[in-house]
């Protein structure tokens, strides 16, 4: 039978993961009151913006956009999370957490900058400086260019990416790898083995980052990129009977 874990009982890592996200969250809201723009600072901004610095390659992971995209991924970091640190240890965990989380960074950076470059060679010289300098405020002010490339390029550019999810898709990843038998269940109700709810979460964020949806604004390819670095290390570390202590 399965029982709940206390918040006490949880292992060091998730805990503490816990309670880093649940402080910065409250701390953007706070500080916002206040007129201190964190997100700004803290979040994960393209190479091409004039807002981004290498720490937030670490720091975005640890911001969220709202209380639900927070609950959701909080949610999974205690349920999958706390289990896979019990089998691996602290240490490991918060290894695997922590590449998975810059692999997603990676490959959602390494995307976004084929489809700007893509745009950018669609853009005269001049209309892309003044989109570099100005296509910030010009979407502070919800407003975005009418020409089709330059504002797929502002939006690109100059929304920053926030948000857990690429550590928590590999910590599915590894949880599927682990305990492919162990049943999940979808609302509650619907019995599916781990193995196969991580495929096909899998195959629908592909589907997803393909189809490249202009009114979808979640980072699928982060998603993925969990996913895969995830299972790169797993793979790593058994075929080298790497252990961590």
């Amino acid at each position: 039978m399965y029982r709940p874990t206390s918040f006490s009982q949880l292992p060091e890592v998730v805990k503490n993961l816990l309670i880093i996200n649940g402080l910065l969250f409250l701390g953007t809201i706070s500080l916002e009151n206040l007129g201190i723009n964190l997100t700004q600072h803290l979040a994960l901004h393209q190479f091409q913006s004039v807002n981004f610095k290498p720490h937030q390659l670490v720091t975005h992971f640890f911001m969220h956009a709202n209380f639900t995209h927070l609950l959701f991924n909080m949610f999974a970091l205690w349920m999958f999370g706390k289990v896979l640190e019990n089998f691996w240890g602290a240490k490991r965990f918060l290894i695997y957490y922590m590449f998975t989380g810059l692999g997603a960074a990676a490959l959602h950076l390494g995307v976004s900058q084929y489809e700007i470059l893509n745009l950018k060679s669609q853009i005269n010289t001049a209309d892309l400086n003044y989109l570099l300098e100005n296509g910030k405020s010009i979407l502070e002010n919800n407003q975005n260019y009418s020409n089709e490339f330059m504002g797929k390029l502002n939006l690109l550019v100059n929304t920053p990416t926030v948000g857990a999810s690429g550590a928590v898709f590999g910590i599915l990843l590894a949880f599927g790898m682990l305990f492919p038998n162990t049943l999940l269940y979808i609302y509650f109700a619907i019995p599916i083995k781990a193995k196969y709810f991580v495929m096909i979460y899998g195959v629908l964020e592909l589907y997803a980052g393909l189809n490249n949806n202009p009114a979808d604004n979640v980072a699928h390819f982060a998603h993925l990129g969990g996913m895969i670095f995830g299972f790169i290390l797993i793979k790593y570390w058994k075929n080298n009977n790497i252990n961590i202590y």
